[in-house]
């Protein structure tokens, strides 16, 4: 999968996807089946009346940015495309959330690590006891790869 951008602004997945894009990835992981440009059209149309064209732009886009596989069935004018989620919704966040804290990490160190502890204090304290649990796993790792290497 290609390394999605990320906006800040936004929310949720629609942080690393456009609204429409989410909105279809949404649909996809939902059905978690093969789904064409038509049955997507439909169940997009509460949202608004989507063109085909537009639809089908943002399922190839989906498909290069590594989301989605396509397969083409029929032939000539009955070619139809049909499009399946290459991941699950979890482990595109995990992905995405892994590139971007692997990325502030690399270029802010720190001030990062202390951004995120202030932030779990104000949003979630019961996630600092789950990060010092975390913390004192990666110690005993790092503590028996250091004896293995000795």
């Amino acid at each position: 999968m290609k390394k999605i951008g990320y906006r800040m602004q936004e929310e949720g997945v629609s942080r690393f996807l456009g609204s429409l894009e989410t909105l279809i990835m949404e649909l996809m992981w939902d059905s978690g089946d093969w789904l064409n440009v038509q049955q997507l059209r439909e169940s997009l149309k509460s949202e608004h009346d989507y063109s085909v064209t537009t639809i089908m732009t943002v399922l190839n886009r989906l498909s290069e940015k590594g989301l989605l596989v396509k397969m083409a069935s029929g032939r000539g004018r009955n070619k139809l495309a049909q499009f399946k989620v290459v991941t699950t919704r979890e482990d595109f966040i995990l992905e995405q959330t892994r590139n971007v804290t692997e990325g502030l990490i690399k270029d802010f160190g720190e001030v990062v690590v202390a951004h995120m502890i202030d932030v779990m204090e104000e949003i979630d304290p019961h996630l600092l006891k789950k990060v010092e649990h975390m913390l004192q796993e990666a110690k005993m790792r790092n503590s028996d790869e250091e004896n293995k290497s000795s």
